[in-house]
This record gives structure tokens, sequence and C-alpha cells, in this order.
């Protein structure tokens, strides 16, 4: 016999608030191990094809290891030392940047810009305020990352516990679903195939998408000479998740940095352009289609809600599971929707066929 309503409300409360409790005091022990986790997930269908392929589970991982170190590896010698570079100096630049925009409002606009101006006084100020507070943060981040304990954090227990969870997926899932209530196994095997999915199309798909996009502005931007180009594809890359935001921030950047470095050149500025428009096309026709796919029940405004609620609350380990929390809620509200939608509450007596 099932156990009443009233009862499993007070079970999966209590599931839930035992969730949050742990998040709460435990939420930087736990960043490694949620970033391993992470990672085998997103990685697990490529061991399965490869087990697909012929290779055991053990082959599969240890082919999966070692193009990860290689791929770190690249980017631990060149990317990453070269992104922090060219953070540093656009941090650096900032005040000549923005008094380069002033000098060309006041050679265009003279009236609005005179020396008392309110806007003139607050290009200088945010120019300065860039400076000092971007500064200021890429050196905490960079201090706190460079200690001894958070290195082997994320340098060391990342990646064994990717590799252990990554051999063991398969055996951990189908644990899992042994200890399932057995009255209410089949609905939560569907609303977890139904979570399973969304999450697969957004973390994998438009992780995916992220990837290959912020590779192709940075390479393209690099190529045709802009002096900040990593980071403008790093971060046109990294917000990609969020439909035009990445596009729209990214192109932004690039194309006002393109105007101070280029001015005159008018083809250089007209090709930084031309990288966004066709990221665009590649996106909408090509990446986002065939990756993530028409819909992944995840609207832009509940994930920034989510990412917000979560990173305030919880720190950097709860922006990483704010996505699947927000996928877990969302399925499990349609599936309360539809059974709303069939219950005599909402249906009533006038549904009913006649006698």
């Amino acid at each position: 016999m099932a156990l009443p309503a009233r009862e499993q409300v007070k079970y999966w409360g209590l599931a839930a608030a035992v969730f949050v409790t742990v998040l709460w005091f435990l939420g930087d022990v736990l960043l490694p191990f949620v970033l391993g986790g992470a990672i085998a997930y997103f990685l697990d269908p490529v061991a399965d094809r490869l087990e697909r392929m012929g290779f055991s589970r053990v082959m599969a991982t240890g082919i999966i290891t070692v193009i990860g170190i290689l791929a770190f590896v690249l980017l631990l010698l060149w990317v990453i030392p070269s992104l922090v570079n060219q953070a540093v100096d656009l941090f650096n630049m900032a005040p000549t940047l923005f008094a380069n925009l002033r000098d060309f409002l006041v050679e265009r606009f003279p009236d609005v810009m005179d020396a008392e101006s309110p806007l003139r006084r607050s290009l200088i100020s945010v120019g300065e305020t860039i400076q000092s507070r971007g500064g200021e943060l890429l050196n905490t981040v960079l201090s706190s990352a460079a200690g001894i304990i958070n290195i082997v954090m994320l340098f060391v227990i990342v990646p064994v516990v990717a590799v252990y969870l990554l051999l063991d997926w398969d055996n951990m899932v189908a644990r899992i679903d042994d200890l399932l209530p057995r009255d209410h196994a089949p609905t939560i095997r569907r609303l977890a195939s139904d979570i399973d999915r969304t999450l697969a199309s957004f973390i994998r798909g438009m992780g995916t998408v992220c990837i290959i996009l912020g590779t192709y502005y940075a390479v393209a931007l690099m190529i045709i000479g802009l002096q900040f180009g990593l980071v403008v594809g790093f971060v046109a890359g990294l917000v990609t998740f969020i439909p035009y935001l990445g596009a729209l921030i990214g192109g932004a950047l690039a194309i006002g940095l393109a105007l101070f470095q280029f001015w005159g050149d008018w083809l250089s500025i007209a090709l930084v352009a031309g990288v966004f428009v066709l990221g665009q096309v590649i996106e909408g026709n090509v990446l986002t289609p065939k990756l993530v796919g028409s819909s992944v029940g995840l609207h832009p405004v509940w994930l920034i809600l989510a990412l917000s609620i979560f990173g305030t609350l919880f720190g950097f380990v709860g922006m990483l599971v704010a996505v699947p929390v927000a996928a877990s809620i969302g399925v499990i509200a349609r599936f309360a929707a539809q059974q709303y939608m069939q219950s005599r509450l909402y249906r009533g007596l006038s549904d009913q066929d006649p006698e």
C-alpha cells in the first residue's frame, strides 16, 4: 500500500531540507565533487559510444582521461596565461579607452561633453572604477586559486572524482534504480528520464555550443588582429547559453574595442562585426538545432533566476547545481500540471459523459 500523499510530502520535504542544509554548510567542501560529477555526466555519452565501438568501460575511461589530460596541459600552457594577461591588460587600459571615448564625444558633440558635463565625469569615473575594481577582483581570484589547498582540490580531486564516477556511472544508475520505492518507481523513472533529457540537451548540448562558439570567436578575432580577441571570445562563449546574450555582449565589446583600435580602417571593423553575424547564423541554423534541439524546457528567464538565487545563497557551487535543480523543478512542475489537468479538481463534472 502506497504512503498517503501527506506522508510523501513530509518525506520529500525532509530530503529537500537536508539537501539545502548540506549545500549551505558544506558548499566549499563539495565543490570539487560537484565539478567532478558534472564532468562525468558531460562525458558519459562519449564513454557509451566508445563502448558501442567495442572498447570496455575501463578502456573508454582511459582514452577519455588521456585526451582530457592533453587538453588540460594545452590550456594550462597556452590559453590560460594568455587569457589572464589579456584580461589584466584590458582592465589596465580601461581609463585610456574611456578617455578616447570622451575625446571622440567631445569632438563630435561639444555641447554635450563640456568640462563640467555629468556624462564626461561619469566616463572618467567608470574607466577608473573598472581599472581598480577589475584588477582587484582578478588579483583576488588569482591569489585565492594559487593556494595549495585550492590547487589540490581543483587539479587533483576533481579529475580523480570525474574518472571514478565516469567508470562506475552505469553501475551507480542501476543501484539507484534498485533503491527506488516500488510503488512509485515507474513515475520516478519517467520524471528522471525527462530531467536527464532536459539536462542532456542543455548541459551537453549548450556546453558544446559554448565551447565551439567561444573558440571560433577567439580564433577569428585574433586572426583579424583585435587586441583582446581571446578575452572577448571567452566572454561571448561563456554566456552563449542564454540566447542572443552571448553575441550581444561579445559583439558590443568587440566592436567597441575595434572602433578604438581600427578607427578609420572600416574593413577591419566590418570584419569584427561579420564574425559575430556569422557566429549567430552558424549557431541558429547548425549548432543549436543539431546539438540542443528545438526545446530543452529551460526558459532563459527561469535559468537566470535559478543561477542568481543559488549563486547568492550558496556561492559558486550553488551556480553549478542551479541548472540541474532548475531542470528538475521545471519537469516536476510540468508533471504536476498534467496531473492537475486530469484531476476532478480541474475537470469537475462537466467532462463526464451523460448516463
